[in-house]
C-alpha cells in the first residue's frame, strides 16, 4: 500500500493554500512534514484522507483516486484502510476507554475484545479500559486515540500534531506508541508537527513553508540538511 500526492493544489477563493504539491509514501515509511502554524499542513493531512477537497491534482490511496470516490465510498475507505490521530484527541466523552478504541472495529461490523485489550496494552493504558476519558490525563487521552486509529490495522496513519497538547516526557512516550504501532502493522505514516524532537524520529522529514515543500536529506538533523525543493511553490498561510 502506498499513499501517492502528485501536483496538489488548493485555494480558499482567490487565496491559495498551496500548489502543485507532490510526495510518495511508501509502505511502512515513515514521512513528518513540519512548518509554522497557518502555512496549511493541517490542510495538506486533510486532503491526503479525503476529509477536504483540492481543486487540481490527485491523491491516491492504495491505487484508488479519492477524488473519483462518493462520499460514501471514501467513507468506507477511511474506515478501512486510514487511520487518524488528531491532536484534540476527539474522544466520545459517553463512552467507555474499551469503547472508545473499537469504535472502528464497530464501524466495520467486527467485535474483537481481544485486540482492544491487546491494543490497550500495547500503548501503555492496560486496566483502564473501564475508565471514562475524563478520568485520564492528556498523555493517556493521547494514547487511546493512537489505539483507536490502530485498532483495525490502517493501510495509512495520519496523525496531526499528536504531541502538541504535551510535555516533553509525555510526548516522548506518544511518539513511541505511535511509531512502534505504526511499525508494527505496516502502515504508511504520515506525521504534521511543529515538534522537531519529533519529526526528528521519521525516515524523512519535508518542511512546508511559504517557499515551498521542502525535504531534507537525513531525518536525523533537518536544520542542518541539505534541501531540495518539491514542486510546492505558491504555498499560502490559511
Amino acid at each position: 500500500m502506498s499513499l501517492v500526492v502528485k501536483n496538489l493544489s488548493k485555494h480558499y477563493g482567490s487565496v491559495p493554500v498551496f500548489s502543485d504539491v507532490s510526495l510518495h509514501v511508501a509502505a511502512g515509511e515513515f514521512v513528518a512534514i513540519i512548518g509554522e502554524s497557518g502555512v496549511g499542513k493541517s490542510t495538506l493531512l486533510n486532503c491526503m484522507a479525503g476529509l477536504d477537497t483540492w481543486q487540481a491534482g490527485s491523491v491516491r490511496l492504495d491505487g484508488q483516486d479519492l477524488s473519483q470516490l462518493s462520499d460514501a465510498q471514501l467513507a468506507h475507505l477511511r474506515r478501512a484502510k486510514t487511520g487518524f490521530v488528531f491532536q484534540a484527541f476527539h474522544v466520545l466523552p459517553h463512552l467507555s476507554v474499551a469503547q472508545n478504541v473499537a469504535l472502528p472495529l464497530m464501524l466495520l461490523g467486527r467485535h474483537d475484545d481481544a485486540r482492544v485489550q491487546s491494543m490497550l496494552e500495547a500503548v501503555g493504558l492496560q486496566g483502564l479500559g473501564e475508565r471514562l476519558p475524563q478520568q485520564l490525563s492528556g498523555g493517556q487521552l493521547q494514547r487511546v486515540a493512537i489505539a483507536r486509529a490502530l485498532i483495525h490495522a490502517p493501510k495509512l496513519l495520519l496523525a496531526d500534531e499528536p504531541t502538541g497538547n504535551l510535555d516533553p516526557r509525555t510526548a516522548e512516550k506518544v511518539m513511541d506508541a505511535l511509531i512502534g504501532q505504526a511499525r508494527l502493522s505496516g502502515a504508511a505514516m504520515v506525521l504534521v508537527t511543529h515538534s522537531v524532537a519529533a519529526a526528528q524520529r521519521a525516515d524523512r522529514v519535508l518542511t512546508l513553508t511559504a517557499a515551498g515543500l521542502v525535504t531534507h536529506s537525513t531525518a536525523a538533523s533537518p536544520e542542518g540538511s541539505d534541501t531540495t525543493v518539491l514542486n510546492a511553490s505558491n504555498v499560502a498561510a490559511t
